[in-house]
């Protein structure tokens, strides 16, 4: 039976073996020769060799439980997670493997021991190109929501770099909002200034100084004028377009879900309409102003397609509270409601009013809700802790599939 065992053993372990067999025998061999009264002391000598040879044999089986479990390892990293185990948690924070899914975020603002992960640091804005920018904005009185949402990446927009345009976000219909969104840091007021007449004329003195490609404009919410300020956002953007052949990004507020309005900003001449959901459903009422929500924001992205919109597109915040299986739920219904282009980005608290920050989730698993909302069709997502709905990154992406869409639409009319 051990002879038999030792043929079967792992070759790492067959030398040990080797040994106590060895062992064994010989000393079985040395009790017989002592003759009949050393019997007692021969059989126990025999026990001692069987329980030498079995030891090892244990020894070898460990060995081979080990052996086996590194080759498992190895698989389980070859193959990566799947979709199922990112829901469940089992890859993506799961004990052992995979990676953290998120760091927590100070339990208040008394908690200095918690602090900011690396990846969320950035440099204070400057530089020349970002001092000439923001004159031209006071200067023509512009606002942007760059500033006025304190966006961690101001100074990299703003600042131009790797080959690129520098770009600003043009706020329009003035600095305060109608709204208080619980996490958005721009004034509000149930009655603001009034609109500015000359704001969509300065607004395209603006792009024309900056010799800019592309361009985003969004703007607060003005529930106290009687057609929400749409009529001013279609006019700024018909001047934009008239002027030159700049690509124009529409980021608008969901003017009560009223189709009309809705309709006149997207015929405006736009090459995208914007509208962010925010969060998830489940965190509808507990992020945003009570008079916006998931059915309403998802209603005017559908009809701005419906009127004439070519790119719909929206934003997720992360990192207040939800569940992943409810992130994947909600790009389900945005695919479903035939939004084109998602991003996600990391919520950041921009003062102590404002809601908390629950977790900070990594940059791996952005990666990996990148690659799912990619395998559900979106034409483009991006997704990182610093990545806003306003991002120069998709904004490049974006005007060279507009630019490529143009082109063959002028092929196909010359045929």
């Amino acid at each position: 039976a051990m002879l038999s065992s030792f043929a079967r053993a792992s070759s790492s372990s067959r030398a040990s073996t080797a040994v106590a067999l060895t062992r064994a025998l010989s000393s079985s061999t040395i009790a017989r020769e002592s003759g009949g009264g050393a019997g007692a002391a021969a059989r126990e000598t025999r026990a001692q060799g069987r329980g030498e040879g079995a030891s090892a044999l244990r020894d070898a089986d460990d060995d081979d439980d080990s052996f086996d479990k590194v080759a498992q390892l190895r698989q389980a990293l070859k193959v990566g997670p799947n979709f199922d185990d990112f829901v469940k948690g089992d890859a993506i924070g799961g004990t052992g493997h995979g990676f953290a899914y998120s760091v927590p975020a100070p339990k208040s603002l008394k908690d200095k021991a918690t602090r900011k992960p690396a990846w969320l640091k950035r440099e204070v804005p400057g530089g020349e190109r970002y001092t000439e920018i923001k004159a031209k904005l006071r200067e023509l009185k512009l606002a942007t929501v760059c500033e006025e949402a304190k966006c961690p990446n101001l100074g990299e927009c703003w600042g131009g770099g790797d080959g690129r345009t520098a770009t600003a976000t043009i706020m329009i219909m003035g600095d305060t909002c109608t709204r208080g969104c619980r996490f958005c840091a721009v004034k509000t007021s149930r009655a603001p200034p009034p609109l500015d007449k000359d704001e969509p004329t300065n607004v395209s003195k603006a792009i024309a100084a900056w010799g800019l490609d592309y361009v985003v404009l969004t703007s607060v919410d003005r529930d106290d004028i009687e057609d929400q300020g749409s009529g001013h956002f279609a006019e700024t953007i018909t001047k934009l377009k008239a002027s030159s052949d700049i690509l124009v990004e529409a980021l608008t507020p969901d003017f009560r879900g009223e189709p009309e309005l809705i309709a006149k900003v997207a015929r405006s001449g736009l090459d995208v309409f914007a509208h962010n959901v925010e969060t998830v459903p489940e965190l509808q009422r507990d992020v945003r102003d009570r008079r916006a929500n998931w059915d309403q924001s998802i209603f005017v992205l559908k009809h701005a397609k419906a009127s004439g919109a070519a790119i719909t597109k929206t934003s997720i915040m992360l990192g207040l509270g939800e569940t992943k299986e409810q992130v994947i739920e909600a790009l389900k219904k945005l695919r479903e409601a035939d939004v084109d282009v998602v991003t996600f980005g990391q919520y950041m608290r921009p003062t102590k009013k404002h809601l908390p920050v629950v977790e900070f989730v990594t940059p791996e698993a952005f990666a990996a809700y990148q690659k799912i909302a990619e395998d559900l069709g979106f034409l483009y997502v991006a997704s990182g802790p610093m990545v806003r709905s306003s991002y120069r990154a998709g904004e490049f992406f974006l005007a060279n599939v507009i630019k490529e869409r143009k082109a063959k639409a002028t092929q196909q009319a010359a045929l």
